[in-house]
C-alpha cells in the first residue's frame, strides 16, 4: 500500500521558516515527480512546488511565483523523502500543504496529474 505522509506543519511567525517532510513508503518514487500543493480555507487546491528527474539532467524543479526565492523543494532518494523548506513565511501562506507523487506527468504543476496524496499538515503564519 503506498502511502504519503506529511510533517513539519505548525505556527510560525512572519518572517519565520518552517520544513515540511513528506515520506513515501510502499513503493520508490526515485522516477516520478513530486510535489507539493496547498489549500487555505475557502479556496481551492493550488501548485506550490515540484520536482522530478530529467533525462540527461538532475533533478529539475519549478515553483509558483507566489513562493520563488522563499521555498526551497529537495528530495533524499535514499530516504524517499521530498522536503519543502520554507523561509520569510507570510500570513497568506497560511493552508493545508499537501504532499503529492505522480508517476506520469506532462506538466507537474497541475494537481490532476498526481496519483498519490498525503493526508495533508497544516501551516499557519501569524502576523
Amino acid at each position: 500500500q503506498v502511502q504519503l505522509v506529511e510533517s513539519g506543519g505548525g505556527l510560525a511567525q512572519a518572517g519565520g521558516s518552517l520544513r515540511l517532510s513528506c515520506a513515501a513508503s510502499g513503493r520508490t518514487f526515485s522516477s516520478s515527480a513530486m510535489g507539493w500543493f496547498r489549500q487555505a480555507p475557502g479556496k481551492e487546491r493550488e501548485f506550490v512546488a515540484a520536482i522530478w528527474w530529467s533525462r540527461g539532467s538532475t533533478y529539475k524543479t519549478r515553483y509558483a511565483d507566489s513562493v520563488k526565492g522563499r521555498f526551497t523543494i529537495s528530495r533524499e532518494i535514499a530516504q524517499n523523502t521530498v522536503d519543502l523548506q520554507m523561509n520569510s513565511l507570510k500570513p497568506e501562506d497560511t493552508a493545508v500543504y499537501y504532499c503529492a507523487a505522480s508517476e506520469i506527468w506532462s506538466d507537474p504543476t497541475r494537481n490532476n496529474e498526481y496519483g498519490y496524496w498525503g493526508q495533508g499538515t497544516q501551516v499557519t503564519v501569524s502576523s
